[in-house]
């Protein structure tokens, strides 16, 4: 344990040098996807844009909120950051192909991923049309579900600039192997530099390790990092180090994002 105090311990002196002090109050917006009326929380950095833009899926939790941990350290960098709701989730409208696809377990996951993929790629559409936002430098970032999502979005292209997928199907790859094969695919297929970030103690490494492994088979560019334990359990080391740890991933993933999108 003693160990790792000096990874900390530097991470924490960067973000405490770097971390910008004034907190952003996000927008609630709307955007359509299909036939639905969806929302979602925008934040804007101090200054005059247009500004490079960071499109945020949120996991497989029913109340995301707004993801302030997440937008405040984005914004603070000088990021717009877009945290859609998909449908079935926090403000956005119930959909029953959701519960139906979600009730079906491991059976139901590709489809569900599909249908919310329509979801992610109509808030990047939105994000692209901000006025605020520079469409020629956005990056997907998604978490567990979402890092899914961002692996499957950076298959579609559609203009990104990077991709940056923490702990992708830490929680299902061992239960789907249709999951599998449709991330295979898609990170074989990616359009962006895809950077796969994780805590050693998430609850499993095989899907950042194989999706890596893919990527350097095909000769797409990426890059894979795996921290040290964050936190004392499997969950901690999960949501955990996704969601409160920019202190320890926050320059690596700024480091990715600066050279990926040429800032």
């Amino acid at each position: 344990m003693r160990t790792m105090w000096p990874i900390y311990l530097a991470a924490f002196l960067f973000f405490l040098s770097s971390a910008d002090s004034s907190a952003a109050t996000p927008e609630e917006v709307t955007f359509s996807s299909g036939t639905l009326t969806l929302k979602g929380f925008l934040y804007k950095p101090q200054g005059e844009g247009p500004f490079p833009a960071i499109l945020y899926s949120h996991g497989s939790e029913r109340r995301p909120g707004a993801k302030p941990e997440i937008g405040n350290f984005f914004a603070g960098k000088g990021y717009v950051v877009f945290v859609p709701h998909r449908r079935g989730h926090g403000r956005s409208p119930a959909d029953r192909q959701v519960d139906a696809l979600f009730d079906q377990g491991s059976r139901g996951v590709v489809a569900l991923h599909e249908l919310h993929l329509d979801d992610t790629m109509a808030a990047l559409a939105y994000l692209r049309s901000h006025p605020d936002v520079d469409p020629r430098r956005i990056a997907a970032v998604g978490c567990s579900y979402g890092g899914i999502q961002t692996l499957l979005a950076a298959e579609k292209g559609a203009g990104l600039g990077a991709a940056i997928a923490f702990a992708p199907a830490a929680q299902t790859w061992s239960q789907s192997k249709p999951l599998q094969s449709r991330l295979i695919r898609a990170v074989r297929n990616s359009a962006a530099p895809v950077l796969f970030i994780q805590a050693e103690n998430d609850w499993d490494l095989t899907p950042t390790l194989a999706l890596a492994r893919e990527m350097e088979a095909a000769g797409k560019t990426h890059k894979r990092v795996i921290f040290p334990p964050y936190g004392q359990t499997h969950e901690e080391g999960h949501g955990g180090f996704c969601f409160q740890a920019p202190h320890v991933w926050g320059g690596e993933v700024l480091d990715f994002l600066s050279a990926s999108l040429k800032r």
